[in-house]
């Protein structure tokens, strides 16, 4: 039990961690820009974004059952599709950027944009809401007390950049985030429902959204790895505990 605190103690430090890497990043990004170039700073960024992620994901891989078993639903019928659909749904949420995919590498300048149509008409922080349901199914697939520490630090962080990402904008673009502040919701779906957007869903048919999709059907086939994968991190950071 000892080992399985420990290792939800861990995920909040690498949550942590990564958040002030990416929502301090995110802070920093007009001035840093200003200083050093868009494409410079992007660079910088992802260099030190990416990699955090990356260890952030490899010790959920690792260590998603540690803790207490709280629940387990897995022989529900109809568990399966379930948590598949919530999960892909989420991804649709959580993968805007990907309209650009030139801007991430750098390739193309990076530029800050307001966005006011497609899923943004839904919801005006897709990537909160992408996370809030893959942290839901997931809780649901997994039910440990590791997978509640690791959602609340998620859920915790997007809240925040709810919040901080508004006040960013609010500061660049003024007037005009305004206008799109008042003709959205965070909540999804609240200002379609009270008039203020009305959706187009030609608006949807974009590559990037069949590339999503695509992913989904990769991560789906790339699921039955999972083990092996998290076997090597455990081996891996016992080697380096132990040299």
């Amino acid at each position: 039990m000892a080992v399985s605190h420990h290792s939800s103690i861990v995920m909040l430090i690498l949550l942590v961690l990564f958040a002030v890497i990416h929502s301090g990043g995110a802070a920093l990004r007009q001035r840093a820009e200003a200083r050093i170039g868009a494409r410079a700073w992007r660079l910088l960024f992802a260099s030190a974004s990416i990699p955090s992620a990356v260890v952030v994901i490899g010790w959920f891989l690792a260590h998603r059952y540690d803790g207490i078993r709280l629940w387990n639903l897995q022989g529900v019928p109809g568990m399966v599709p379930l948590v598949w659909i919530g999960t892909a749904v989420s991804f649709l949420f959580l993968y805007p950027a990907t309209y650009n995919l030139l801007e991430i590498p750098a390739v193309l300048k990076p530029q800050v944009r307001l966005y006011a149509t497609g899923i943004i008409r839904i919801s005006r922080h897709p990537q909160a809401i992408g996370q809030i349901l893959w942290c839901i199914t997931h809780a649901l697939w997994i039910g440990s007390s590791f997978m509640l520490v690791t959602c609340f630090g998620l859920v915790a962080h997007h809240l925040f950049a709810v919040w901080h990402g508004d006040r960013r904008l609010q500061e660049r673009f003024g007037a005009a985030f305004n206008d799109l502040k008042a003709n959205t919701s965070v909540l999804p779906f609240r200002a379609v429902i009270d008039g203020r957007q009305q959706l187009d869903w030609r608006e949807f048919l974009r590559p990037a959204q069949l590339g999503i999709l695509i992913a989904v059907g990769v991560f789906w086939w790339a699921h039955r790895f999972i083990p092996t994968a998290a076997a090597m991190v455990r081996n891996s950071a016992l080697e380096i505990l132990l040299s």
